[in-house]
């Protein structure tokens, strides 16, 4: 049985996807179910499952907004929010801590 998590075995290259930006705690990717015409993961490379360990974890609690505005700097992106999951939340596929990037507009719905 595979215990890792989905963001594990992309960056341990197990399952393909494109690395667009990394540092020494987290990696980017693109979401492969985008809300918004920018939508990205930045996923810590160590599997943090809940906030509490994370946030504990100072080294890489204070590179979360260095990489965040790396990320939007380098997509040229004045405005977007964040989103960050962990942990047991309602709607929560992953459990590995990931934070979402998401453009300001919107992807309209095709239903």
């Amino acid at each position: 049985m595979n215990d890792k998590s989905v963001f594990s075995r992309i960056y341990d290259g197990e399952i393909p996807s494109e690395i667009i930006h990394e540092n020494d705690h987290f990696f980017v990717i693109k979401d492969i179910n985008p809300k918004a015409t920018t939508h990205l993961l930045i996923i810590t490379k160590e599997p943090i499952t809940d906030i509490h360990e994370f946030t504990a974890n100072s080294p890489a609690a204070e590179a979360l907004v260095k990489t965040i505005q790396e990320v939007g700097e380098m997509l040229e992106k004045p405005e977007y929010r964040i989103q960050i999951n962990c942990g047991a939340s309602e709607g929560q596929e992953v459990f590995h801590l990931h934070i979402h990037l998401l453009s300001k507009s919107k992807l309209k719905s095709i239903a």
